[in-house]
């Protein structure tokens, strides 16, 4: 290949029955004698519900949530953020910013927080007070970048759930449930819906350009994805060099144990065990952890084979009262952050924000195991994490949780803490990464300027 100067394409697909699988990048599809292409930042961005202990006077005074010092000299032991101590030096929180776009502008909309704040995390903007087809939000800032980044691959966003988003009408206090359900928003009328079982997921990322009755005969004959595909790899194979061989066949068996696994569960849910999650799709795990690492292994297999640059990621849902036995705490989500400002029940609540927060460093260890040209995906990947409510007990929006983990190809420097001026929106965030992360935007949202990171 060096000689003749050939090389595959980036967009090189291994296709068959009801099955596509796309290739990671190799070194045979780089040109000889050329440099290789500026590496595009990954973008995951990811929603806790129900804010944190630290949004609480309480909290805020033992640092349950924000480390005390700004800069990079800061202590995360106190904090729900302890989990994320090995990726110190990629941390960059940002504290005391507020979400003002969820609270409350007129008195019919007040007591609706956990019903309109989900759409304000990504669009920074106010939900339309309606039960009917005709909601009304903003473009999100996942959207925005896919809309940039996003339009060469085969899939330019996708969105994915924990908790249970089939709701169709009204929920309470007259909204519509689109605006639980839904983070990302590809206009200010249209909310994407997230897929929470994992199987739907899958095929979405290996089965393009198949129909559903080919995908649901491949999977009849209880044979592997891969099996399909056994000859067109081992043509695309014979063409490649050892490492990009050796790499290939790592990015096939990662697929297949994703396979493996979504397989076991659907056997173990179809089995006619009771199950915790009774109403829940056969591929979704009973397990919380299993779901979301489960979720995280096809983010990340769906960046390395660039398939797509952009994910959403709900974690939880307003008002669920979903129990996180693991984080030490047997009370349920919601009921746990109405805490009464009870100084015991804030504790127990910081317990299940660190839970939560220890999912994450699953996702970055599986992106740093990644090559993506001269580096890993954990170098080219920013990870947005937050919630668009501060203290549940009184549902404010005030002091909100937000951290970004990744460099995001030196976008971000890393290392810092940076405690916002009071009252600044959480918007400025957003804004000052669109800037960073080479998109022009004047403002975003109710931004009133970039924060300085």
């Amino acid at each position: 290949m060096f000689i003749t100067k050939k090389h595959m394409s980036r967009r090189t697909v291994l296709k068959g029955t009801g099955a596509a699988i796309s290739l990671p990048f190799l070194e045979s599809m780089l040109p000889a004698m050329t440099q290789a292409p500026k590496p595009i930042t990954r973008l995951a961005a990811m929603e806790i519900v129900h804010g944190s202990a630290g949004a609480t006077r309480f909290g805020s005074e033992k640092n349950m949530w924000s480390p005390a010092k700004a800069g990079a000299d800061f202590d995360l032991t106190p904090t729900s953020m302890l989990p994320l101590e090995p990726y110190k030096d990629h941390l960059t929180i940002v504290s005391n910013t507020d979400m003002r776009q969820a609270e409350a502008f007129s008195l019919p909309e007040v007591g609706g927080d956990h019903f309109r704040c989900s759409a304000v995390f990504l669009t920074q903007a106010h939900p339309k007070q309606t039960e009917g087809s005709d909601v009304f939000c903003g473009v999100s800032f996942d959207q925005i970048y896919a809309n940039k980044y996003g339009q060469d691959t085969a899939l330019p966003s996708i969105q994915l759930s924990i908790e249970s988003v089939d709701q169709a009408g009204g929920c309470n206090y007259g909204y519509s449930c689109v605006y639980t359900d839904s983070i990302s928003w590809a206009s200010s009328t249209k909310p994407l819906p997230m897929i929470r079982d994992p199987r739907m997921v899958f095929d979405q990322l290996f089965g393009q350009g198949s129909t559903a009755e080919e995908r649901s005969a491949r999977r009849q004959t209880d044979r592997s994805i891969l099996d399909w595909l056994t000859r067109e790899a081992a043509r695309v194979k014979s063409q490649l060099p050892p490492r990009d061989r050796a790499r290939l066949d790592e990015h096939l068996e990662n697929i297949r144990e994703i396979e493996r696994r979504i397989q076991r569960i659907e056997a173990h849910n179809s089995g006619g065990e009771t199950r915790a999650l009774p109403t829940a799709p056969v591929g979704v795990p009973d397990s919380f952890e299993e779901h979301v690492k489960l979720m995280f292994d096809l983010q990340a297999v769906a960046f390395a084979a660039d398939i797509t640059r952009v994910s959403s990621f709900k974690l939880t849902r307003d008002s669920g009262g979903r129990a996180y036995p693991e984080s030490g705490v047997s009370a349920g989500f919601h009921g746990a952050s109405h805490h009464g400002d009870n100084p015991q029940r804030i504790t127990q609540f910081a317990m299940i924000n660190k839970y939560h927060v220890s999912m994450i460093p699953y996702f970055l260890e599986k992106l740093k195991k990644l090559p993506d040209g001269d580096g890993t995906l954990f170098d080219r990947t920013l990870v947005l994490y937050g919630s668009p409510m501060g203290d549940p007990n009184v549902h404010n929006h005030r002091r909100v949780p937000f951290f970004m983990v990744g460099r995001a190809n030196g976008a971000l420097k890393g290392r810092q803490h940076v405690i916002a001026a009071e009252g600044t929106p959480s918007a400025n965030i957003y804004l000052t990464m669109l800037h960073r992360l080479g998109i022009e935007a004047e403002t975003f949202g109710d931004s009133t300027g970039e924060l300085a990171i």
